[in-house]
């Protein structure tokens, strides 16, 4: 294979993989393959109708690379008015493993509200744990969030698993 036909390969797959990453969830937003966080839940829903609910294609939005799905386009134009206030905390990852110094997906129906903000956690198990000390969870997450979004769910585990 001549040198000219290497570097032409080379050149093209560094063109798809930029453009690949360049439409990925960010690194610090917690999302599917397909870029579309909290499994399709409305994150609105937990404030407006104070339960998870399944949130249609229909109606979505973007934040940091991750698509949100929405019940309504009420629900879209009040997250779009304020997404820090109604995204989940810690980028949609679990409460939980974020205090613990890890990075792990979350069940969407394991949820709560506390002070105004959005938590979710892995699964309802690890959010009983969660629940026995929120205050200091919570102080812990924040703690480690800000070290911890920088990195890959790979590199969280490496440095603290």
């Amino acid at each position: 294979m001549q040198v000219s036909t290497i570097i032409k390969h080379i050149a093209a797959a560094t063109v798809l993989f930029s453009s690949a990453a360049a439409f990925a969830a960010d690194i610090d937003s917690n999302a599917d393959a397909n870029d579309l966080a909290i499994q399709g839940y409305d994150t609105v829903a937990y404030f407006t109708m104070g339960k998870p609910v399944l949130g249609s294609n229909e109606f979505t939005s973007n934040y940091k690379n991750a698509t949100f799905h929405f019940v309504s386009e009420q629900n879209r134009n009040l997250f779009n008015k304020d997404k820090v206030k109604y995204a989940p905390q810690f980028g949609n990852f679990c409460a939980m493993g974020t205090a613990m110094g890890l990075k792990f997906d979350v069940d969407p129906t394991a949820w709560k509200i506390v002070e105004g903000k959005l938590y979710l956690n892995l699964n309802k198990d690890v959010q009983k744990a969660w629940l026995r000390d929120v205050p200091g969870n919570i102080q812990t997450a924040e703690q480690n969030w800000p070290e911890l979004k920088g990195l890959t769910v790979a590199e969280a585990r490496a440095l603290n698993g």
